[in-house]
């Protein structure tokens, strides 16, 4: 299908989607960090593995102290990951290979060395500059009890006295967007990125731009001080920092932005809502193309959530007539191999989980790696780079994003042409997962994935988007849509199959039964 044929359905309805770590994709220069000019030569392999488009994390002008989500320039490439020349080739090269490019924006915050955030802390108390974030003064300590995402208070006080408001690290300062300096900001952001060709934003914190006007406390939940420091855990019932209503006019003004661009420009938001209606809400016909649907990334491995989460997710995308996206991975949570248990048995029960994903209506996210089946990295402390961990000085989120082999017997693996270990050291006994040990091996993972991906194309994506649940023993779940059914079981025993052929499984199948933590495709009647 041509990139932008006008009769097609929206490239990103039903798109697989890859998530490069942009730090740990592939290095190019042999400094241990990924770069553009290390995905652009890994391109291939991403259109071969039988991907629609690629979402690349920040790679603007930062200080690094998130890795690119305290962003100090939009409209730039940081020197650590190349250029804007080596954007345009990433962009055109993608392009040829019939790839499309999302690229992530960071609206909520910036970095602490942005010139607005300079401009704002010389400035001082009262002025235009500070209005673009969110100042307050409290002599007797922070202005509310709101808890930063990475642990401790959401509060830091500048010289004068004043506090900044920072619902991540101290060095990613919240934008007030009521000041109407901000939104055009951003909407010249867009369009910078647009111009260039891009086909899409992630869109980073999208329910966090709008804070409740009067800053309130936060009503505490009995124990605990109102924040968990982790992105997955955070369920509180009572958010004013979070999902407030006038951050829907943000997203109708992009809507009609994107609009003005030919190809399907499309955007997702990063929205952690407490529910699939409130998820919903930012995907109504005139506002985003899609939110991560992270109900399904947060379900225990148990066949009676999975039917929760797909039976919420269907139910509440019916109304406003959004496609659903599915995912089980990112960068910011444990890698789900290791979520299920690790070992062969998490692999199992990873593999199992997404071929079930693959079969749902709507789009899929896969996170770099997954389809070499990596686990979650015990990461040394003296190796932590992210900011939740040196904040809390607990385990965060390095483990996921380790560096990943593409060849070799040991590190850095293919990842770029230097010999020592790239900036988060990986595991010894990798080489076994390397694309080069998986290529064309018969029951690997990463050949799985690959037949995964074209099962996907040939039988689900007509399949309809009409789902129905099938009631089955607890840990078994049935999914019929249209000719395919997919069954899942999750329980500890094999069980019988449905009558149809068996088109893909995730594992092998015992005397016609489906194992334990295995999952089946079957072509049957409608």
């Amino acid at each position: 299908m041509a990139l932008n044929d006008p009769n097609a359905t929206p490239w990103w309805r039903d798109a697989i989607t890859y998530q490069v770590y942009v730090r740990s994709f592939a290095d190019s220069d042999g400094d241990g960090v990924g770069d553009l000019a290390g995905i652009t030569s890994r391109l291939p392999y991403l259109r071969d593995l039988g991907v629609d488009a690629l979402w690349i994390t920040p790679f603007y002008p930062s200080p690094q102290h998130d890795h690119g989500y305290d962003v100090a320039d939009y409209c730039d490439v940081d020197p650590l990951f190349g250029d804007l020349a080596a954007a345009d080739e990433l962009l055109a090269t993608a392009h040829d290979l019939g790839l499309r490019v999302v690229v992530d924006l960071v609206p909520n915050h910036t970095s602490s060395e942005h010139p607005w955030f300079r401009a704002a802390l010389a400035a001082g108390p009262g002025s235009a500059e500070r209005a673009r974030y969110l100042f307050r003064e409290s002599p007797d300590g922070p202005p509310n009890n709101w808890g930063s995402v990475f642990g401790g208070p959401a509060w830091t006080r500048v010289e004068d006295g004043q506090w900044y408001l920072h619902l991540f690290d101290t060095t990613q300062p919240d934008l007030d967007w009521r000041n109407p300096e901000v939104a055009a900001l951003f909407e010249d952001v867009l369009r910078f990125w647009l111009d260039r060709g891009v086909d899409g934003f992630r869109i980073d914190v999208a329910h966090g731009l709008f804070k409740e006007s009067g800053l309130r406390d936060q009503v505490l939940p009995a124990s605990g001080d109102g924040h968990t420091g982790s992105m997955v855990e955070r369920r509180l019932n009572d958010e004013p920092m979070w999902d407030q209503p006038e951050v829907h006019d943000v997203y109708r003004r992009w809507h009609q932005i994107l609009a003005e661009y030919d190809g399907d420009r499309m955007a997702v938001a990063e929205a952690w809502t407490q529910t699939p209606e409130s998820m919903a809400r930012f995907v109504r016909p005139d506002e985003l193309s899609q939110s991560f649907n992270f109900g399904w990334l947060l379900a225990e491995w148990s066949a009676t959530a999975f039917a929760d989460v797909i039976h919420g997710t269907l139910t509440a995308m019916a109304p406003v007539g959004a496609a659903a996206t599915w995912v089980l991975s990112n960068h910011d949570v444990a890698r789900h191999a290791s979520r299920y248990g690790g070992g062969e048995r998490g692999l199992a029960r990873a593999r199992a989980a997404t071929l079930t994903m693959l079969a749902l209506p709507g789009s899929a996210y896969i996170y770099q790696g997954e389809e070499l089946g990596l686990p979650e990295v015990d990461v040394a402390p003296e190796h932590w780079q992210d900011p939740a961990s040196l904040r809390t000085g607990q385990k965060g989120r390095d483990g996921c994003r380790v560096p990943i082999p593409w060849s070799g017997t040991s590190a850095p693996y293919g990842f770029g042409p230097g010999t020592g270990q790239p900036w988060i050291p990986q595991p010894d006994e990798w080489a076994a997962l390397s694309v080069e040990a998986q290529q064309g091996r018969a029951g690997s993972t990463l050949e799985f994935y690959r037949e995964a991906l074209r099962a996907r194309r040939r039988y689900a994506l007509g399949a309809g988007d009409d789902v129905r649940l099938d009631d089955e023993p607890r840990d078994v779940l049935t999914v019929r849509r249209g000719p395919l059914t997919v069954v899942l079981n999750c329980g500890a025993t094999p069980v019988p199959l449905p009558d149809g052929d068996v088109l893909i499984s995730s594992g092998r199948l015992e005397d016609g039964k489906l194992p334990a933590d295995t999952a089946a495709w079957l072509q049957t009647g409608r």
